[in-house]
Formats: C-alpha cells, sequence, structure tokens
C-alpha cells in the first residue's frame, strides 16, 4: 500500500490522501456515500397497507395475522451519523515485513474514512489503546479534527516492556462506558491479544453497528526462508534466535498461525460484527472499495431488519 507510506506530517499525509484516494473514491461511488455510511439506526414511523411494489422483508407479519390483510413497516432513517474508531496502537501493530507497517495501514485507512465521514457532516471521535485506553478524542466535524486524529495516531510509539501485551479486553470495555449512542464503530486491530475480547465484541456489536477491521501482514501467516535470524516481540521485548531456514520450524510456525487464524476469523465471525481485512500490501483504493461492497450488502442483508427498530409508542400494541 505504497499511499500510506509517511509523509513527513499530518497534513502531508491527508493531502496526499486526498488527492490519491478520496478523489478516485468520489469518481468511482459518484459521490453516493448514503450506503455507507446511513445513521444510527432506523425509526419505525407507520404501518400501511403492502403494495405490489413494497419489500416483502418490510411485512409485519403480526399485524397481518391479526387483520387479514397484509401491511408493511415504514421507516424514517436517522441520518445523523457518529463513527468511533477503536485504534489499537500497540507494539505488534508497528511491525511490517516490507516497506509499509500495520500502523501506516491503520493510519491511511482511518484518515480516508474519517475525512470522508467530517466532509459529509458527520462526527467522528476515538479511543486508542498503546499500553493502556489512553486516548479518548470526542468527536467532531472538521478536518482539523481529522488532523488532530492522526497527529495522535502517529505520535503513538508503545516502547516494548516485559510482561507486556495487548488486552483488546480493555479498550472494548472502555469504548462500552464512552460511547453512549448507538453509532457506527470500527474496531481497527491485528488481534493479537490477550483472549477474552470476544464476547465483548459480541456485546458492543448488540449496541452499535460494529465493523473490525483486521490488520496483517502476509509473513505472519508464512514465514520465508532467511536463515538465521533474531526476532523480537514487539510488545514485551523478548528475542529469539530462529533458524528460518529448517522446513520443519517453518512447518510448525505454518501451524501455529494457521490455528491461531481459525480461532481468530471464528471469534469474529461470532460477534455478529462485519470484518474487513486489510494486508500491509494491499491498495487502499481497492481496500476502501471493499469496504463499500461489504457496506451495500449489509444494508441488503438488513433492511427492515428488527436489530436497528425503535418502535414508536403508538404502533407498540400493534407490533
Amino acid at each position: 500500500m505504497p499511499e500510506v507510506v509517511a509523509p513527513v506530517t499530518s497534513d502531508q499525509l491527508l493531502r496526499k490522501l486526498e488527492w490519491t484516494v478520496i478523489r478516485r473514491l468520489d469518481g468511482l461511488l459518484q459521490g453516493d456515500y448514503r450506503t455507507l455510511f446511513r445513521g444510527g439506526g432506523v425509526d419505525l414511523a407507520d404501518l400501511r397497507e403492502y403494495q405490489h411494489h413494497d419489500d416483502v422483508r418490510h411485512i409485519d407479519w403480526n399485524v397481518t395475522a391479526r387483520l387479514q390483510t397484509p401491511y408493511v413497516r415504514q421507516f424514517i432513517e436517522d441520518r445523523d451519523l457518529t463513527a468511533w474508531f477503536l485504534l489499537d496502537l500497540s507494539g505488534s501493530v508497528d511491525f511490517g515485513s516490507a516497506d509499509v507497517t500495520k500502523l501506516a495501514v491503520s493510519s491511511g485507512f482511518v484518515a480516508t474514512l474519517a475525512r470522508v465521514v467530517t466532509r459529509h457532516g458527520n462526527r467522528v471521535g476515538a479511543l486508542m489503546y498503546g499500553t493502556k485506553v489512553d486516548t479518548v478524542l470526542p468527536p467532531g466535524t472538521s478536518r482539523l479534527h481529522v488532523l488532530n486524529l492522526l497527529q495522535r495516531m502517529r505520535a503513538a510509539r508503545p516502547r516494548a516492556e516485559a510482561g507486556g501485551g495487548t488486552s483488546l479486553l480493555d479498550l472494548l470495555k472502555a469504548a462500552d462506558g464512552v460511547i453512549k449512542r448507538r453509532s457506527l464503530v470500527f474496531v481497527v486491530s491485528d488481534f493479537i491479544s490477550a483472549p477474552g475480547w470476544q464476547d465483548a465484541l459480541a456485546r458492543l456489536a448488540q449496541r452499535h453497528e460494529v465493523v473490525a477491521v483486521r490488520l496483517f501482514d502476509p509473513m505472519e501467516m508464512d514465514l520465508p526462508d532467511v536463515g538465521l535470524v533474531t526476532v523480537q516481540d514487539a510488545e514485551t521485548g523478548e528475542q529469539l534466535l530462529i533458524d528460518a531456514s529448517d522446513p520443519a520450524f517453518r512447518e510448525r510456525y505454518a501451524a501455529i498461525a494457521a490455528q491461531h487464524e481459525a480461532t481468530l476469523l471464528d471469534g469474529l465471525m461470532r460477534s455478529g460484527a462485519d470484518t474487513l481485512e486489510l494486508a500491509t500490501d494491499d491498495d487502499l483504493l481497492e481496500s476502501m472499495l471493499r469496504f463499500a461492497d461489504l457496506r451495500r450488502r449489509r444494508a441488503r442483508g438488513k433492511s427492515g431488519g428488527p436489530s436497528n427498530v425503535r418502535f414508536p409508542a403508538h404502533l407498540r400494541g400493534a407490533a
């Protein structure tokens, strides 16, 4: 993803993304971001008799059975959106086997998405985790606010320390206390963490619309044959000399990586959150288009569904 190799300043990074990614995204999406950034939910406004052009997914079967006539629900969408980024900035995220780190990928994705959201009058906030949840950036709408978000991300360089490690559970618990109103929440992490975060992510996905953005580097899946090499745990500082030319070692490495991958994907699937994967060798524009496709599929799959519906008082009896 060469677009996000860090220029000198946050402003330079954002300007480059505005020119190379956001402008092209505008053209490809023809300026229509409604599918990407729907509001925090939909309100049930009324019930009326079914007409031939109506979506059958909007039929209220309880009312239909009671009145013996097909009735559909009419909705008013809440257009006001607040997007939150839960950012894992721990040591393992500051890794890349080539020229681009997972942190650079995260910065490019977050900057692009935050700017698109704020350009359309919506708000963006963030919680940041280094070795703990040390930054809460309240929601804001301006370009300057996006620059502030970027600067705080780029300043984060957690030091490796003995006994260190990432606890995504702490980040998710903090979000549960901070984000009160239903929002669009992006959990941006490599998900290399102490166990126990899965249930917390599932609880968050019940209250909000959650997208888990999983960062990874290809070397984390497949260790190349590079001979003797010293590897260091980015979070604890522990070092180990390994022989990457040993086929048996690479086979054990691949088996452990595959098991971790299966466990991770199972946890993400069970949480109910959407999942978007970003690799350090991905193209940012293509990643944004994949995100757009993910949101379109989500919109089709959840249209008229019960999880986002708030019933007004005058319709609760009928429902």
